[in-house]
This record gives structure tokens, sequence and C-alpha cells, in this order.
């Protein structure tokens, strides 16, 4: 229940900024990574081609992200944040942290730090590496 609160409650806000979730996680990697082939943020993500492909398209049709052919082969392509894309980072980011603010700020300390503690032996164990989106 409370991962579910947390997810949809950030998903109401990034809405706002006309984002999903996923397209927030895809930009927040690009960012890190620009210019990029779709392969390489494929991996990172963890997520298919194919749903990089879908998410690039989404994105790129909202003028947040651009595809620059490679001047060695025609066929390949890098991503990277246009402009306004660059822009919208730190204003999602700023949703993220407010987000956990709202939900997590009423733990202490203490709680927060042991709940951090078991999520990250869980992540370890399971041995997660990506952070989930739709």
């Amino acid at each position: 229940m409370a991962s579910n609160a947390v997810s949809q409650e950030f998903a109401r806000k990034v809405s706002g900024e006309d984002v999903t979730v996923a397209e927030w996680s895809f930009m927040r990697a690009l960012c890190d990574l620009e210019p990029t082939p779709p392969s390489v943020l494929a991996e990172s993500m963890g997520m298919t081609k194919g749903a990089i492909s879908k998410l690039a398209e989404r994105l790129v049709a909202k003028g947040l992200v651009e595809r620059t052919e490679s001047q060695q082969d025609k066929r390949a392509h890098s991503l990277s944040l246009t402009p306004e894309g660059r822009a919208k980072i730190p204003v999602l980011a700023s949703l993220a942290d407010e987000n956990d603010a709202e939900f997590f700020g009423v733990l202490t300390k203490e709680e927060h730090e042991t709940l951090d503690r078991i999520l990250r032996v869980l992540a370890e164990r399971r041995e997660l590496r990506a952070t989930p989106v739709d």
C-alpha cells in the first residue's frame, strides 16, 4: 500500500509537467549518459530496446529528447536531452524530492535509517540494479 501510494502521488505530480514516471526515469538516466545510443540506455535502465524506443518516441514528440545520427553509421543514432528537456530535469527532481519528503518525512531519523537499511538489503539480495518503470 505504501509503495503504491508513493508511486501514484508522484505520477500525479509529474503529470502536471506533462511527463510520466517512466519518461522521468528515462530523462534522468539520459541526463547522466548523454549523448548515448538507445542500446546503452536500455542496458543501464534494465529495459528492452523496444521499450526505450517507445519512450524515446514519446519524448521526441514532446520536444524533450532529440536524436542525432551517427556520422560513421547512418543507421545508428544517439539520444540526448533538448534544452527544454534539460530545463525540466531540476523541476522534476524537485517534485521527486517533495514527494519523498511528504511520505517519508513522518518517520523519525532512526526509522528512516532502518527503512533505508532494510530496502538496501532487499535490493541487494534480489539483485535489483535498475529502477522499475512502466
